[in-house]
Parts: C-alpha cells; sequence; structure tokens
C-alpha cells in the first residue's frame, strides 16, 4: 500500500526561505509605490486649489487678496471656494497637525515634513480649529502696507497678469499657512529643526523632505510639479527675488540631494 508523502522539514524551511526573500524584495517596492501613490493625490489636491485661485483671482479683476498683519489670509477669504474642507488642506504624507488644541497657546504651530501645521484659534471669517499643510507664495498677495512683514510692497505680484508665470509658484507644501521667501534665506542645519519665530526665514518653511527630496507645487501657470529642495532657489518668487545669486551653503541633511 502505497503512503502519501508529506514535505520534509528541509523543504519546509527552503519555502520559508523563499517567501522571506520575496518579501524583503518586495515590501521596499511596495513602500515607494504607496509614497508616489500619496504625491500623486497631493498633486491632485494642488490642481483643485489651482481652480479655486482662479476662481478668486477671476471674481476679484485678477488680483490676488489684500494682506495685512491680521487680515486677507488664503485660509480665511477663500473659505466659500473651498467650503473648509479638511483633506483637501492636506497632503496625504502629512495628515496630523502639529497642535491639536487651537486654545493651548503654548502650542508651536508650526509642521515638521510629517506633520501639518497647527489648529489655529479663530479669527474673522475662520472657525476655530483651521489647519493644513500647504502655504501660498506670500510674494502673490496685494500688500495692504508698505512694507508688509518688513518686505517692500513693489516686489508682491499682486496679480495673475504677469510674465513668466511657470516660474512663480503659487501653493506648495509647506510647515505653515504661507512663506516668502528671499534667495538670501539659509536652510536650517537639521532637517526638522524649529523655524523659530513666526518671522522664521520663509525658504525654511518650503524646505521640508516630503517626496523624495523635494515638495510638490502649483505654479501661477496652474501647472504642477514635483519641486527638488535644491530648485527652491531657482524659481521666481518675488519680484525682487535673484534667481541667479550664489546657491547657498546645503547642511548635511540637504547636500546630495538631487537638483
Amino acid at each position: 500500500m502505497s503512503r502519501k508523502r508529506g514535505f520534509t522539514l528541509v523543504e519546509l524551511l527552503v519555502v520559508i526561505a523563499v517567501i522571506a526573500l520575496l518579501m524583503a524584495i518586495l515590501m521596499p517596492v511596495l513602500s515607494r509605490a504607496r509614497k508616489q501613490a500619496k504625491s500623486v493625490i497631493c498633486q491632485s489636491n494642488l490642481r483643485q486649489w489651482g481652480l479655486m485661485f482662479a476662481m478668486y483671482t477671476d471674481d476679484n479683476d485678477d488680483c490676488f487678496p489684500t494682506r495685512t498683519r491680521l487680515t486677507g489670509r488664503w485660509i480665511d477669504v477663500l473659505f466659500d471656494y473651498y467650503f473648509r474642507e479638511d483633506k483637501i488642506r492636506c497632503c496625504p504624507m502629512a495628515k496630523t497637525p502639529m497642535n491639536d488644541d487651537p486654545t493651548d497657546t503654548s502650542a508651536g504651530v508650526y509642521g515638521e515634513t510629517f506633520k501639518a501645521w497647527g489648529k489655529l484659534a479663530p479669527t474673522v471669517g475662520r472657525p476655530q480649529g483651521t489647519w493644513g499643510s500647504y502655504g501660498i507664495n506670500h510674494w502673490l498677495y496685494v500688500p495692504g502696507t508698505d512694507p508688509l512683514y518688513s518686505q517692500p510692497a513693489r516686489d508682491y505680484w499682486r496679480t495673475v497678469n504677469v510674465r513668466n508665470r511657470d516660474e512663480i509658484p503659487l501653493f506648495l507644501d509647506c510647515r505653515v499657512w504661507c512663506a516668502g521667501p528671499e534667495h538670501t534665506d539659509v536652510i536650517p542645519d537639521i532637517e526638522d529643526a524649529s523655524i523659530g519665530s513666526h518671522a522664521g526665514s520663509g525658504m525654511q518653511r518650503f524646505s521640508i523632505n516630503r517626496h523624495n527630496q523635494a515638495i510638490n507645487a502649483i505654479f501661477l501657470d496652474y501647472s504642477v510639479s514635483n519641486v527638488p529642495l535644491k530648485r527652491l532657489y531657482r524659481l521666481r518668487w518675488s519680484r525682487a527675488f535673484d534667481m541667479h545669486a550664489p546657491e547657498p551653503d546645503w547642511p548635511p541633511w540637504m547636500e546630495n540631494f538631487r537638483d
């Protein structure tokens, strides 16, 4: 009578070893695929923001909001366009706010690479708890004072009716809701270092390694790109920004990043 033959211990160990090897090969691939999928969703969010900014400027003589130190933030004036939707304000790589309690004034609101900027206290037109992980290029606003945040009013774009719009950033992955980079800005020595005061370097706020040494951005011509962090210094942030200034001294965490 024939007897059914089962697997030997050696054969089982070989099968387990093969499965473990395949998992070791596939896990990094799957991880990269997840990150790429989140980057695609992030870019889709930015395209929707481009439509909302286009609607706003169409309704306001092609101009961006008038900004003062206390009024005119996009998170306030664009409420009627994005309907206070939390998801669209956040990149899928940074969906958790830094500060979960908007009444806690001691907690920071600045985000990190994979953290959204924290929940904010209420203001005119903004309910308590607004948060997100994108920020506007502050130089696009119509300045309500001269200077605005120590930056001359003449250097602001104000309108969509300008040349080289494909070189002017509009809305990007950011540590906070806005930033106005200057070509003299420096990069922090530590990747997720605190930027300190509210008047911290504008370039620091956009220099976050969220998408493979890059951030996602939509430009004033409403094109969306994955922008390497080192290339941020070659964009046309303001009328006075020197795109041809010498590159800064890259800190160790950015030194080997792609251009």
